[in-house]
């Protein structure tokens, strides 16, 4: 006798009504949704930099040979760089990364800045010669401006208001000239506090951009 097999009621019957999902897919789910709304709320902006030290007055003259100084740049942002138009080594590339600077603040709209560059060879860096180093480099001159001064109206600036060496210009063989100086950047707010010291490389020149951009809508 063959067995017979008992079919249930609901046997050959799909069932159609709601399934649970796994919890874990939820949570996947809720995630999906959730995170992107609350980053903004998680997103951390540092306080903008305090003030290092507050600079004197000055006077200088720039590539033009007229008199420029702190009253010119009253109000406005700057960052401030020390080079010198013979030096062969770290100049070229502090200058390269400036243009770089300037380019970013042009494309991505940061027009209340300025780039001011002060040699650190004054005895020989006279206005003409800054003039063709800035048009050799096609530095942009609306925003960009190269000061040079007596010697003493140089330290005073640079070694007395920035705190950054510069050093005795030393004659190297083969015609070759140094000066000891910075290669930093200092960034300079509207009452001509400095806010910060930084590097040229990648890493330097986008805190230098942030750190401007914070300043800025202070």
């Amino acid at each position: 006798m063959s067995e017979e097999r008992l079919s249930g009621p609901d046997e050959g019957v799909q069932n159609t009504g709601p399934r649970l999902l796994n919890p874990w897919v939820l949570a996947a789910l809720a995630g999906l949704v959730l995170i992107p709304a609350i980053r903004p709320l998680l997103r951390f902006e540092p306080d903008p930099p305090p003030v290092l030290r507050e600079l004197p007055q000055w006077r200088l003259v720039d590539q033009n040979g007229e008199a420029f100084g702190s009253d010119d740049l009253a109000g406005e942002v700057y960052v401030a760089s020390f080079l010198f138009t013979r030096c062969a080594t770290v100049c070229p590339r502090l200058t390269a990364s400036l243009r770089q600077l300037e380019r970013r603040y042009r494309e991505e709209g940061v027009e209340d800045v300025r780039l001011v560059s002060f040699t650190v060879d004054p005895a020989h860096d006279t206005p003409d010669l800054l003039r063709d180093y800035a048009r050799s480099r096609s530095l942009d001159l609306e925003r960009w401006s190269l000061v040079t001064g007596a010697e003493p109206e140089m330290r005073s600036v640079v070694v007395d208001g920035f705190a950054l060496p510069m050093g005795e210009r030393l004659d190297l063989a083969g015609g070759l000239v140094d000066v000891a100086h910075a290669a930093r950047l200092a960034l300079v707010d509207r009452d001509g506090g400095v806010r910060g010291y930084y590097g040229s490389d990648a890493v330097g020149l986008d805190e230098v951009f942030h750190r401007t951009r914070q300043i800025l809508a202070e």
